[in-house]
This record gives C-alpha cells, structure tokens and sequence, in this order.
C-alpha cells in the first residue's frame, strides 16, 4: 500500500511537471507570436482592420467571396498612402474588444458608434452620421414609434440601437419606449434579425439607417422603414486605449483624403454622400478627449457587478440544461427501443434519425427547428415559441446521442441473462425493466456524464435563436465593459457547475455498484 502511494505521487509529480512543461511552452509561443506582430505593427509593414463581416454596406463578403465595403475601401487608401499592407480581419461583434485588446487587430472600423463609447477606446474623428431607425413589414401596421408598444423588438448584441433603449445615455424617452415593448431580443447579425421579422417571430427591427437602406434595397418590397428615428449618432475608428501614434497616422491620412476629395468619391460610390460628417463641427470631441475621466472600480466591485448582470443568463442556461436531460433521457431510450426493433423499417426510421442528428451541428438543426415551421409549412410563428425550439432542439439532438450510449449499454449484457430470466418465467418487459435496465443504467453511467458535461457547455448555443443566456450575456457584458473579465466569470461557472455534476454523477455510479 505504502509503495503504491509512492507510485501515485511520483506519477502526480510528472504529470504536473509535464503540464508545466505544455503550458511554459505555450505562453512562450504566444509571446514571441505576439511580439513578432507587434514588431510587424511597430514597422508599419501590416495594418490589421477588425470589421463585422455581416454589416453592409460598411463591410461584408461580396458574391465573389471577398470583403468589400466603404469602411473597407478608406482602409485600403489609408494603408496605401502610407505604405502599408491591409489585413481584412473579420470578427466577432462580441468578441471585438478581446480582439483589439489582445494585439491581434490594430483597429475597430465598421460603422462603430462613439455615443456612450467614449471613454473605451482611443477615437478617430467621427466621419459619419447615423441615426437608428425601425424596419417593418410593408403590411405590418405599425406607423409610428408608439405603435411599437406590446410588440417584440430586436437587435442585434452590443449594437448602437441596443444602447440606444438599455444604455446609461439613453433617453427618458427612449427608454419609456422600452419599457413598452412586448420584449426587446438580441441576435448576432441581421440576416438572423429579418429571418425572426420575416417569420413574424418578432414585430420590428431597430438599427443603423445605412445598414438598413441597404437591405430594404436587397429584399425588395417586404419590408418598410418607419420616418420617425429612435437616436442619432457618429462613427469613428476605435484604436486600442492609449494607442494614439496609429490612431494620429490613420487621422492624417483621412484628412488628406478630405481635402483631395478622395474621401468624398468612395462615399459616392456606396451611396452615403448624405451621411459623411468629416471634417465639421463637433466631430472632434471624442478624438481630443483623455482618458482622465475614467473612473476604475476595484476587482472586487467588477466582479460582483458582472454576478449581478449575469444572473438572468445563469437562470436561463440552468432551465435548458434542466428541461433537455428530462425530455432527452427517456427520449433517447426510446429510440434506442425503435432502434433495436425487429421491424425492418422501424430500425431504419431511427438509423436515419440519429445519422441526421449527429451529422449536422446543432446550431443548424435549432435553426431548422425554430424556422422550419415558417418557410416549410407556411406557419407564424410566436414570440414564446422562442424558448420551446430551444428545448425543442436540445432534446431532439441529444436524444440521438444517449440513444447509442443506452444501445451500447444494452448489448454489453451477456446473452445468458436473457436465457436466465426466460428460465425464471420472466416475460420480455420484466426482463428488461428488472434484471437488463438496472445493469445497463450502471454501465452506461460515465458516457452520460460525459454527455451531460456536454450539454452544460452547449446551452451557450442558444443564441442562435435569439436566446440570451449566460454566456451570451457575459459576451454582452464583456463588450459593454471592454473586459475579457465577464468571460472568466462566465468561465468560472461552467467549471463549478461541471464539478458538481461529475460528483454528482460520480456518487449515482457508486450506488449502482451492486449491479455487477
């Protein structure tokens, strides 16, 4: 006994050595990956403009498949005039402080709002108008800001017409239209925003007025535009706080663009002449500011802030996480049955059933579930209806998976069990829920965990339908803050969480220890 605990401490002491090893190894990668970038920034060579690939007419991916857009276009003459190379870097919306933050783009430049953003980043000059406008359909009745009331609105996450109902410089009026409405959902993109009006799942759509001109222009005659505005506001190019010497290189040039009319023929070209704000009154006063105005909460006081806003989220994450293992477990042993059926075309029903689930992502198949019923069958679909595809396509996804687990579980019971009961008078239903199903239940208990552990992590993909739970909420959080602190919050969670479920499940393995 002593010399196995010697054995197992010795084999700790080189796992943890080894793990050190890996992780020294890592760090030193990325250090020296982050200091040639940096060296690459530093010579001028590389100029790396993070965008939202999804956000026409400012930046998008054409029919070709390159990224075009007028944001993209004064990048690319920025970069020319002084002799650098543009890097096209596509990011995630919510993920675009980490990006900067981290050194890995140089820039945020895709009709970013300064309003309310002041303080975050170091600004350009503002070089464009914008105001939020409404989409709606063309027959929808909705005429005016105010018939918005008891209707469900979106936007898209950490967007200027999100701030402009929830942020801390939203207006009383703004805000009383808020609190008007039905709900206020937040999606990724806006191609998923007109997915959601088109299906009727939502009533109206706020957001920028150049992004909407172009879609209106896109989709043809569907949808509408409301003449009244929620908010108005000025687009600039935000730059790592601090970091003024590329911002002051990237300022010159615009300016010189100005004055050459350079500017003013790419703003022609994509149809935003009416909205360019360069060079006039006002448009300065984010660009000369400091950052003596920041006032710094302490880490203690950050951390139970973001407890605090993430809390809706945690209860969300905990109801998908709940309500799938209770439809997908005996689901899934139902299929298992339909699996294992002596009838032919049964079988081949639920071959094809868990082939399809497990072939395709998730995210797709939320999809399909959430819109199927709209462009399929024709139907309207609901505001609530929002949550039940979610559960819906949790279920149905991981259903197929503890189905194999159950099956493989199944056929692990040797044959003579089954001759034995038979000896013993036992019918097929009492062998299976007697003598087979206690035994399997205790086999198959460390892949379920696994899967369960699974499904803790996968809540997150609830946002593809609209659905804010807790890490979509720390993203939000993490994009509002300019932190990458809500994201180890939301890190700390699913670990705890995940620890409490091993355990738990660890503890159900040693209870059915007596079935051997």
């Amino acid at each position: 006994m002593q010399k196995q605990k010697k054995n197992y401490k010795k084999h700790l002491f080189l796992w943890l050595l080894l793990c050190s090893l890996l992780v020294g190894c890592g760090s030193a990668l990325f250090a020296e990956g982050h200091r040639t970038e940096a060296a690459a920034s530093d010579d001028g060579t590389t100029f790396t403009v993070g965008f939202d690939a999804e956000f026409p007419p400012y930046g998008y991916k054409n029919e070709e498949g390159e990224y075009v857009g007028f944001d993209l276009d004064l990048a690319a003459e920025v970069c020319k005039r002084n002799g650098w190379t543009l890097v096209k870097q596509p990011v995630d919306w919510d993920s675009k402080d980490m990006e900067l933050n981290s050194g890995s783009i140089d820039c945020i430049w895709n009709g970013f709002t300064i309003n309310g953003r002041e303080n975050a980043y170091t600004w350009s000059k503002a070089y464009i108008d914008n105001s939020q406008v409404v989409i709606v359909k063309s027959d929808a009745k909705i005429k005016k800001l105010k018939d918005l009331a008891g209707k469900v609105v979106v936007v898209q996450a950490d967007s200027s017409a999100l701030k402009a109902f929830t942020g801390e410089d939203a207006t009383a009026e703004n805000q009383e239209l808020c609190a008007s409405f039905a709900d206020l959902q937040q999606v990724s993109d806006y191609n998923s925003a007109f997915m959601n009006l088109e299906s009727g799942s939502v009533d109206a759509i706020c957001m920028d007025i150049g992004v909407a001109s172009y879609q209106i222009e896109q989709r043809g005659d569907a949808f509408r535009m409301l003449e009244e505005q929620v908010s108005s506001e000025q687009y600039g190019i935000g730059f790592k706080a601090g970091n003024t010497k590329l911002r002051d290189q990237v300022q010159a040039a615009l300016d010189e663009m100005l004055a050459d009319g350079t500017f003013a023929s790419i703003a022609e070209e994509w149809d935003l002449s009416d909205c360019i704000c360069l060079g006039e009154e006002g448009t300065d006063s984010a660009y000369r500011q400091d950052d003596s105005s920041i006032v710094k909460s302490t880490f203690g006081e950050k951390v139970i802030s973001i407890m605090k806003r993430l809390s809706g989220g945690i209860l969300a994450s905990l109801a998908i996480f709940l309500l799938t293992l209770l439809f997908s477990m005996p689901l899934g042993l139902l299929v298992c049955m339909l699996r294992k059926s002596r009838f032919g075309l049964v079988q081949w029903i639920a071959r094809i059933y868990i082939s399809i689930v497990r072939g395709t992502p998730l995210m797709l198949q939320l999809l399909v579930v959430f819109f199927g019923p709209y462009y399929v069958l024709g139907m309207t679909l609901s505001s609530r209806y929002r949550f039940y595809a979610v559960i819906i396509g949790f279920s149905l996804n991981y259903a197929a998976y503890f189905a194999e687990i159950y099956r493989s579980g199944i056929e692990s019971i040797p044959v003579g069990q089954y001759e034995a009961a038979n000896v013993l008078g036992y019918s097929r239903i009492q062998t299976f829920w007697k003598i087979i199903f206690p035994q399997m239940v205790k086999r198959v208990i460390p892949p379920v965990t696994n899967e369960v552990i699974t499904l803790v992590k996968d809540t997150s993909l609830a946002f593809a339908l609209a659905y804010t739970e807790m890490f979509t909420m720390a993203k939000q959080v993490a994009a509002a803050d300019a932190s990458i602190l809500p994201l180890f919050v939301a890190g700390v969670f699913y670990y705890v969480f995940n620890f409490v479920v091993a355990i738990l499940m660890e503890q159900l393995e040693k209870k059915m220890q007596y079935f051997s």
